[in-house]
């Protein structure tokens, strides 16, 4: 019994083998350079609301970057003043640079103030729960909705 326990620790024939250099094992990553981060805190961080997404707010070219301006437009969103975008199909070191600076690994991706939202799924959920009209109060991008007045 003690060598099938032995056997099994230490013989690469009874247990899997990992593949080091597969994208999905933790080990792997690629780095973002310097220049390419200092890029992104500058634009992430000066800007009201950040979208990095497929296509322009104007002519969106995936239906998750479509659905996330609609839901910000809906909320009130000024997309002239509040709103910078960037299209990472004109740029695929932004496009995969984005994916590692975010640790989100789909775009579009939407930042607040600075802070990470998420994508499409995220902005949808908290749109339908009020969280996002919650947030984008708290960081005066828009104006809080004026309750009526009881008569």
């Amino acid at each position: 019994m003690r060598f099938l326990r032995a056997a099994t620790r230490t013989s690469s024939f009874l247990r899997p083998i990992t593949n080091l250099r597969t994208p999905t094992n933790s080990l792997f990553a690629r780095w973002i350079s310097t220049e390419m981060k200092e890029r992104l805190d500058k634009d992430i961080k000066s800007n009201d609301i950040v979208l990095f997404m497929k296509g322009t707010p104007d002519a969106p070219m995936c239906g998750f970057s479509r659905a996330t301006v609609q839901i910000m437009q809906v909320q009130g969103v000024d997309f002239g003043t509040k709103v910078t975008a960037f299209n990472v199909l004109e740029d695929d070191d932004l496009r995969e640079s984005i994916k590692e600076y975010s640790e989100w690994p789909t775009i579009p991706q939407v930042y607040v103030k600075g802070e990470f939202v998420g994508g499409c799924d995220i902005l949808l959920n908290m749109h339908q729960s009020g969280d996002l009209e919650d947030l984008l109060v708290k960081n005066e991008i828009i104006p809080p909705e004026e309750e009526e007045e009881k008569k």
